[in-house]
């Protein structure tokens, strides 16, 4: 059993096409032991508010640090991975396999997964969900090379 001191943020949000299925995910999320939720919106399909407005919320959550990790539902993830990409420090990908969601973490140290709700299924998507959770970012691999030459990119504010 995962210790109150183990778990970590989780960040998660959607629009309106993808509400339903991140408001299933926040339900298997609450029941991991690993997290704890903090839900950006929105919080059903009535609810317009565009994708990026809630991309950048969830992403900047992720990059002060109030959360390890974000969740973003679109209709089909790329405006949310783009969105999220914009806030400096943050690696936001969107993935709908086993492998890439993999690679996301392990390769390059993702904090940011989004999800189309028009691309995959909700059973897909819980399962690559708790794959997701259960990968960490090794700093000593292979990939953390090229992780950094990212990062310093970034952090001379890309010039």
């Amino acid at each position: 059993m995962t210790e109150a001191s183990d778990r970590y943020v989780v960040a998660i949000g959607a629009d309106s096409a993808g509400a339903d299925l991140k408001n299933l995910l926040k339900q298997q999320l609450e029941a991991d032991p690993r997290v704890d939720v903090v839900d950006f919106g929105v919080p059903d399909a009535s609810d317009d508010t565009a994708y990026p407005h809630v991309g950048l919320d969830v992403a900047q959550a992720v990059a002060r640090g109030e959360a390890r990790r974000g969740l973003l539902v679109c209709g089909t993830g790329i405006g949310m991975a783009i969105s999220a990409n914009k806030v400096p420090g943050i690696r936001a990908t969107v993935a709908h396999d086993s492998y890439s969601v993999e690679r996301s973490v392990l390769s390059n140290n993702c904090q940011v997964l989004t999800l189309g709700a028009r691309v995959v299924g909700p059973e897909l998507a819980k399962r690559l969900v708790n794959e997701w959770l259960g990968y960490e970012f090794d700093p000593g691999s292979a990939s953390a090379e090229k992780v950094a030459v990212i990062s310093e990119y970034e952090e001379r504010g890309g010039g």
